[in-house]
């Protein structure tokens, strides 16, 4: 899998252009679906990561790029969720977690925020 050209709010994956936040669960790409975050838009401004989305957990190690700034807020119950399920959580912003995609994305899922 290729990720190229990030920019605010875009991300181009294997030659196709994405303009939404992306989930990538064992080598597929789908839209991330954030309408269960949403109820936490206020307490953070903005919607979070929450453990109540679908969150690609069959994996050793989770990336979750944070956007371009790093602005998305993850919730302390994702990190906790994580802990419990032995997997290694990784939170940086967007353009950092595709160079850790590139280089080791064995075992690896993603989600990557696309625009803050």
């Amino acid at each position: 899998m290729r990720i190229e050209n990030f920019s605010f709010g875009s991300i181009e994956i294997d030659g196709r252009t994405y303009t939404y936040d992306v989930v990538i669960d064992r080598g597929q790409i789908r839209k991330r679906r954030k309408g269960a975050s949403k109820r936490h838009r206020e307490r953070y401004g903005h919607t979070p990561l929450s453990a109540e989305e679908e969150i690609p957990w069959r994996c050793r190690r989770l990336v979750i790029g944070t956007g371009a700034d790093g602005a998305l807020p993850v919730m302390d119950a994702v990190q906790a969720e994580a802990r419990r399920r032995d997997v290694e959580l990784v939170t940086v912003p967007t353009k950092r977690a595709i160079h850790l995609l590139a280089s080791d994305a064995e075992d690896t899922n993603a989600i990557l925020h696309v625009t803050c």
